[in-house]
């Protein structure tokens, strides 16, 4: 998966982006605590890249 895409998926249940510093977009959501990193680029992300995040968020 992209970033772009996983940027969408995101979006659409809730997070928003706060910030872009060079590579990384970081998205933060009203009512969950936190901040997720996401790196920009136009590779798919690694697995555990993924992984992480997904977890961080809730989807997994």
């Amino acid at each position: 998966m992209k970033p772009q895409e996983l940027i969408k998926i995101l979006t659409k249940e809730g997070w928003q982006i706060k910030n872009q510093r060079g590579s990384l977009i970081y998205l933060v959501h009203q009512t969950k605590l936190g901040k997720i990193t996401i790196p920009n680029h136009n590779k798919d992300l690694k697995p555990g890249t993924l992984n992480s995040i997904l977890k961080q968020v809730g989807l997994k």
